[in-house]
């Protein structure tokens, strides 16, 4: 079975040596994820908007995702983004995990990763 890589062509990607997802053996890998925007909010959707743009390449939605971890460098910031992500995932909530770190530069308030099974 062959590997797909998926570029967004993030600035991050070339600089370290990776790319927003992966796609093998049936599933979706797709990278930690930080957005732009001048809030913890505002972050959370853009980056699941890459998200949702590297999901889409690979052939799935946010509705085939089963796990998704949240990084931020200030945990009291996570209940903020709660609406955003129930709206995100709706009906089809994947497993979750938050941890709280300190994140590749301190503008970045959100950190998003997930992993999807492809629909068949």
């Amino acid at each position: 079975m062959a590997i797909k890589r998926i570029s967004s062509g993030g600035e991050f990607e070339a600089k370290i040596g990776y790319c927003r997802a992966v796609v093998a053996g049936g599933w979706v890998h797709v990278a930690g994820t930080v957005g732009q925007g001048q809030d913890v909010i505002e972050q959370c959707r853009s980056a699941l908007s890459t998200i949702e743009k590297a999901l889409i390449e690979a052939g799935a939605s946010f509705a085939d995702v089963v796990r998704v971890t949240y990084m931020l460098p200030d945990r009291s910031e996570f209940e903020a983004c709660w609406p955003v992500l129930s709206e995100t995932f709706g009906a089809n909530p994947p497993v979750a995990t938050m941890i709280e770190c300190g994140l590749i530069d301190p503008k970045f308030r959100i950190e998003i990763e997930v992993t999807a099974f492809l629909p068949e």
